[in-house]
């Protein structure tokens, strides 16, 4: 079980501020979870916490105001920050063009004993912990709770970088939140990545901390420092691991990325186009940290292989850690779902199956492959990768976006697209992939199409792809939609032909009169089911 103990020293922050605010925040309800106070020259002065904001009074906040908190604080820095000696909390002013302060920004610094229980196992592998969140969530204070146990708990040589004071406070003696660590403070802060250098070379330190890594010459002294043995606990700009990938400034840490051309036979093997992205060397960060919340933490115990799958464009699958109101963490381990067999092959037995279409019903039977097997992989037509991806991430499905049609086990399509982009049906009529139509690319939508994909164990490819798309897509008003799209869009403004898709004579010939109203001309192609009209510009 996890005891927290916070101390804040609140009252040494209150004493600065002027009598109306520290009188609004006499309470203990007010004092409660406070995150900073808000002083904005001739506005109400602001309390904000997790989830609210409260107005302090009602009189804004003057010029004298803002003097009487400056003229108690020590000198601001380079970075506009000041503080309390001896405490957290952390001052940060904003300033007019001429240089006077017309704005602060008061943050309540809190030293809590605790929150490492949620990663201390990871600080007795020695490998180097790297820690990502939004701000507010306590990247800070989880860096300085981190320094003190291995310090004192570990009996390590720690030395902390303390760019802005935020980690173990204002003045030259450092706060006790930080234990027996060491502190080096920073003059400017386009200099961390000299102190970090200057602190391996001078006092031999076994780890090195380190809050926010955000330039390229950060990134490259950490990967100094971590070559050199010395173990490093940082943070970095990013909500989480992906957000790194695509930070060509900080990917570095996590092993940098180069584009690699891969030849006709590994092509063909990945099921992946011929130039791809791929991980250069080992991370700086073997271990990273997601910090969703206070509470809730996700653990990437192998940095280097999740990277790789994000490359991929799989999913990552990090360990997930709660702590429960009880104290007590909570572990989730990351579950590697049995997936959809999608290609039936010469050792087929009956079982459950679905047709893929607006109304999924049983049809013939197809056995199950047995073993682990990849994820389901879904081409979204007319949806966004971005869209498929929160809806994948926020309801934790084993599904996998894919890139194009070649590399999916099946396509999700808005039905509209489908009149859009031919294409797209003709592809995956040829490789053989089923096609899952849905009414539109909301986000309820796509949760929808995806759960009832996945309710079902296999789908038969070998279905033909108009029967797929269900008898209600094959309709007057689908064609004739289909058909106004196709004018509309691609060939009056652009002047190119469009093939629409295998429809009934009944509907073609609707189709037929609806263009010749553009005076636009058509013809029929293909045999049987597959006939379909195609409409040239004038």
């Amino acid at each position: 079980m996890t005891h927290q103990q916070i101390t804040d020293d609140l009252d040494r922050l209150l004493t600065v501020l002027p009598l109306a605010i520290r009188r609004a925040l006499a309470s203990a309800q007010a004092r409660d979870q406070l995150i900073e106070v808000v002083m904005d020259l001739g506005r109400v002065p602001e309390a904000r916490y997790p989830d609210r904001v409260r107005d302090l009074g009602t009189e804004a906040v003057s010029r004298a105001d803002l003097a009487l908190v400056v003229d108690q604080l020590g000198s601001f820095g380079g970075d506009n920050r000041s503080g309390i000696e001896r405490t957290l909390h952390r001052i940060s002013a904003i300033r007019n063009r001429s240089g006077t302060v017309v704005g602060l920004t008061c943050r309540v610094g809190r030293a809590v004993f605790g929150t490492v229980a949620m990663v201390r196992d990871l600080l007795d592998s020695g490998q180097s912990l790297l820690l990502m969140g939004r701000p507010g969530v306590g990247k800070t204070t989880a860096l300085r709770e981190i320094a003190r146990v291995l310090a004192d708990d570990f009996g390590r040589r720690v030395v902390v970088i303390d760019t802005s004071n935020e980690i173990a406070g204002d003045g030259d003696i450092p706060h006790p939140g930080i234990g027996r660590a060491r502190r080096m403070q920073v003059a400017r802060p386009e200099l961390q990545h000299q102190v970090m250098i200057e602190a391996v070379e001078n006092h031999m330190p076994e780890v090195i901390v380190i809050d926010e890594i955000g330039t390229e010459l950060e990134a490259q002294a950490a990967r100094t420092i971590a070559e050199r043995g010395v173990m490093l606990v940082a943070t970095a700009h990013g909500n989480e691991l992906a957000n790194l990938i695509k930070n060509p400034t900080l990917a570095d840490l996590i092993g940098g990325i180069q584009t690699v051309t891969l030849g006709d036979e590994e092509a063909r093997r990945r099921r992946s186009q011929k130039t791809v992205l791929e991980r250069a060397a080992d991370p700086t960060f073997p271990l990273a940290v997601e910090m969703h919340s206070r509470q809730r933490w996700l653990v990437h115990q192998e940095v280097a292989g999740t990277v790789d799958l994000l490359l991929r464009g799989q999913l990552a699958r990090p360990q997930v850690r709660e702590l429960g109101a009880d104290g007590q963490m909570q572990v989730q381990e990351p579950v590697l779902p049995a997936p959809l067999a999608l290609r039936p092959g010469p050792n087929l037995r009956p079982g459950p199956t679905l047709r893929p279409g607006p109304t999924l019903r049983p049809v013939s039977p197809l056995r199950l492959i047995p073993p682990v097997r990849p994820l389901l992989r879904v081409y979204g037509a007319g949806i966004s990768r971005r869209e498929l991806e929160q809806v994948v991430r926020g309801r934790q499905m084993p599904v996998e976006p894919a890139g194009s049609v070649e590399l999916a086990d099946v396509v999700l399509s808005v039905r509209q697209q489908l009149g859009r982009d031919p294409h797209v049906r003709r592809q995956a009529q040829e490789l053989g992939i089923p096609i899952l139509v849905i009414k539109s690319s909301a986000l309820p939508q796509i949760q929808r199409g995806l759960e009832r994909l996945l309710a079902n164990q296999a789908i038969p490819a070998s279905e033909a792809l108009a029967d797929s798309l269900g008898p209600d897509f094959d309709d007057d008003l689908g064609g004739l939609e289909e058909c106004r799209l196709a004018v509309e869009e691609v060939v009056l403004p652009q002047g190119q032909p469009v093939d629409l898709l295998p429809r009934s004579a009944r509907v073609r010939q609707l189709q037929a009169e609806f263009a010749g109203h553009y005076q636009l001309r058509t013809a029929v192609l293909g045999r049987g089911q597959a006939q379909r009209l195609r409409v040239f510009p004038a």
